[in-house]
């Protein structure tokens, strides 16, 4: 008990090695230095700002959002990778590979509050082609191992679809096979 009491929980969130957000209805209440580096914004300007400031398109914000909404686990945890967007500085605008995972306060309410985790996985898996937002979508899901049908399922839309997105994928990727599209989507 006592080490618990000498522990300083606020340095400890603003001082940890990966960006932490706490939120509510999908905007920024706190975050801790890490996330601002991260998105090269200072933390003035990420403060009050909604999370589609993270995101390089409206419509993937909404989606992920609804996603989240809709596959929160039952202990209120979700995680993923996905394309984030730098805020500011030279980098502004940069897309990069993020793993997300976020826990609601309330399972019920996803986007009440919670806590959320950053870690910026560019440094191994670069974006090495300009995607649209469906395709990153696909693309994220494609390097889980999931099919086209799974993927679809989860995106809400045909598994053609999915099909026609993997297969200009591939393309922009130059993958003979979807092992190593997911090889190249990995920064292999």
């Amino acid at each position: 008990m006592e080490l618990a009491a000498a522990v300083d929980y606020q340095l400890a969130f603003a001082l940890a090695p990966v960006g932490l957000v706490v939120s509510r209805n999908r905007a920024i209440v706190d975050c801790n230095q890490h996330l601002c580096e991260m998105f090269g914004a200072d933390r003035e300007q990420l403060l009050g700002q909604s999370f589609q400031v993270l995101y390089p398109s409206a419509v993937e914000f909404e989606r992920t959002g609804t996603r989240i909404a809709l596959t929160m686990d039952a202990k209120g945890h979700y995680a993923d990778d996905r394309i984030m967007q730098r805020v500011d500085g030279r980098l502004k605008g940069e897309v990069f590979w993020c793993h997300v995972i976020g826990r609601a306060f309330d399972r019920n309410a996803p986007h009440a509050a919670g806590i959320w985790s950053f870690e910026d996985l560019s440094s191994r898996r670069p974006v090495q082609a300009a995607l649209t937002p469906r395709e990153r979508e696909v693309a994220a899901h494609v390097m889980t191992g999931l099919t086209s049908k799974e993927i679809a399922k989860l995106l809400g839309i045909s598994h053609r679809t999915v099909e026609i997105y993997r297969a200009t994928l591939m393309r922009k990727y130059k993958a003979s096979t979807t092992a190593d599209l997911t090889q190249k989507l990995m920064g292999g």
